[in-house]
């Protein structure tokens, strides 16, 4: 049954990524070009899901415990470390150089646009490499346990 509704959210967030053209990168790339052709219709799309969002938590967070799992899994790590905000300025640089994130990405595949086949390939191998780096303790500082 977890299966079945994981499938069904999926289904439901990357029709919501089409529907709200998230899934063609020109639409973000004129969301970002400023100075050019701007198109603010991005910022309502975010608007729209962080009130989807605030109103979702909300009423989850009124629940002993989930509705498909005995408890709910929150990261204990809230720390703002180098890692977090080195992670977070290659998605945001990729985000506006590609015009896509990984979501959108997977949702337009099936188009075979060429950008869509380069960049997808290209996240997973970056995805690959930095698990790679991360289990190789690569980006530890010297000395550290």
């Amino acid at each position: 049954m977890r299966v079945l509704w994981g499938f069904l959210s999926g289904l439901v967030f990357g029709l919501g990524l089409v529907v709200s053209g998230m899934a063609n990168p020109a639409k973000v790339l004129n969301f970002l070009d400023l100075a050019g052709s701007w198109d603010p219709s991005l910022a309502f799309v975010m608007g729209g899901a962080l009130l989807t969002a605030l109103a979702g938590y909300r009423l989850v967070w009124r629940r002993g415990t989930p509705v498909l799992d005995r408890t709910f899994d929150i990261p204990g790590n809230r720390a703002i470390d180098k890692p977090l905000l080195a992670g977070a300025a290659l998605f945001g640089i990729g985000w506006g150089i590609g015009g896509f994130c990984p979501g959108p990405a997977i949702t337009a595949l099936p188009l075979l646009a060429p950008g869509t086949l380069i960049f997808l390939p290209a996240m997973l191998a970056g995805l690959w490499l930095g698990g790679r780096i991360k289990a190789g303790g690569y980006l530890q500082a010297k000395g550290a346990p």
